[in-house]
C-alpha cells in the first residue's frame, strides 16, 4: 500500500505475482480518496479492504473466486480443504472462535477479516458493495455503536446475504485469541489442531523487539507459549521471515546503489556504538526487556532457532 513496497516487489519479479500500485488502485475513486482525509492511515487501510476485491473483479473478468488474506498469515498446508468447504457458496467467512474467557472480545466482531472469499455472483457482489459503503461511512479503529473498523460489519452477513458459509475447519485461522480452544500435537512432521491439520496461522500482534527477541502476543489472551507452539508454529514462521528479510536486504542493496558503488563496511548502527547517547539508549532498552521478561512470554532466536 505504498510506493516503496511496490517498487521493491517490482524489482524482485516474483513469479505469479501481479502487482497493483496504490496510484492505480486509488485513481478515479474519489469516494475512497475523500475518506482518506478523515481517518488515520491504519483506518484508511481498513477502509480499502472491500474496495480491493471489487477493483480486481472489475478489471479481471476471468476471476471467478477471489480471496482476501491478511498480511500476517502463514500457510503450513495447501488451503484446498477450505475451498472444498466453501463449495458453491457465494461468500466464505470465518469466526474468531473466542474461548469463554475472551467472550468480551466479541465487541470487535464475531468474524475475523483474515480470510474472506467471494464468488463472482450477485450475492457476493452485493455484499462487497454494501460493505464498501459502510466502510466509507465509518471505519475507525475503535469499537463504538456496534461498529469496529472494517470487521464488525461481517456480523450481519449471514442474515443479509445469500449463500454465506461460515468455515468450520479448525486448522484455518488458528490465532492467539483461539489457541486455548484446542489440543495441539505433532504427528508425521505435521501439526494437528484436535483432529485436523493446521492450514494457516494468524500471527496477529507478533512484534520484533530486537533482532533476536520477539513478543508472540500470547499472554494477553491467556495462552501459554508451549513447546509445540514455539517450535511448530512460531519457529517456521520466524525462519521464513528471516530468510525473506535477508533476500530483501540483498535486493535493496543491489537496486539502490549506483553501479560500481559499494555499501558501508558495517551496519549503520555501528557508527554510533561509542556514542554515550547510543549506550544510554541501548542500556534502557535492555532494562525494559528485562522487566518485560518477568511478566510476558518471549521468543529468543539464535542461529535461526527459537529458545
Amino acid at each position: 500500500m505504498d510506493e516503496a513496497c511496490y517498487n521493491i516487489l517490482l524489482q524482485l519479479r516474483l513469479p505469479d505475482i501481479h502487482l497493483i500500485s496504490l496510484e492505480a488502485f486509488e485513481s478515479d475513486d474519489m469516494e475512497l480518496l475523500n475518506s482518506k482525509q478523515n481517518r488515520s492511515l491504519l483506518e484508511y487501510y481498513f477502509t480499502c479492504t472491500p474496495s480491493l476485491p471489487l477493483f480486481i473483479l472489475d478489471r479481471n473478468p476471468a476471476v471467478d473466486v477471489i480471496t482476501y488474506l491478511d498480511a500476517d498469515l502463514f500457510f503450513f498446508q495447501d488451503p484446498q480443504p477450505i475451498y472444498a468447504e466453501m463449495g458453491d457458496s457465494s461468500i466464505a467467512i470465518i469466526e474468531h472462535r473466542f474461548p469463554p474467557h475472551l467472550a468480551d472480545r466479541i465487541q470487535y466482531g464475531i468474524y475475523n477479516v483474515g480470510w474472506l472469499s467471494f464468488r463472482r455472483d450477485n450475492s457476493a457482489l452485493t455484499c462487497l458493495h454494501w460493505w464498501r459503503e459502510r466502510c466509507l461511512e465509518y471505519c475507525h479503529d475503535v469499537a463504538q455503536d456496534g461498529r469496529f473498523a472494517d470487521q464488525k460489519y461481517l456480523d450481519d452477513w449471514p442474515k443479509l446475504f445469500q449463500k454465506v458459509v461460515v468455515l468450520q475447519h479448525k486448522g484455518a485461522n488458528l490465532a492467539p485469541w483461539n489457541l486455548a480452544n484446542y489440543h495441539l500435537q505433532t504427528h508425521d512432521h505435521h501439526l494437528w489442531v484436535d483432529e485436523q491439520l493446521l492450514i494457516f496461522f494468524h500471527f496477529h500482534g507478533l512484534r520484533r523487539i530486537a533482532d533476536w527477541l520477539y513478543d508472540p502476543n500470547l499472554s494477553g489472551y491467556g495462552v501459554k507459549l508451549s513447546k509445540v507452539v514455539r517450535h511448530s508454529i512460531f519457529e517456521p514462521y520466524l525462519q521464513a521471515m528471516l530468510l525473506v528479510s535477508k533476500q530483501l536486504e540483498c535486493a535493496v542493496k543491489v537496486t539502490s546503489l549506483p553501479r560500481g558503488a559499494k555499501g558501508p563496511a558495517t551496519h549503520p548502527s555501528h557508527q554510533f556504538s561509542n556514542s554515550p547517547r547510543y549506550i544510554i539508549s541501548k542500556t534502557r532498552g535492555i532494562m525494559q526487556i528485562g522487566k518485560a521478561l518477568l511478566t510476558r512470554q518471549y521468543i529468543f532466536v539464535l542461529g535461526g532457532h527459537t529458545i
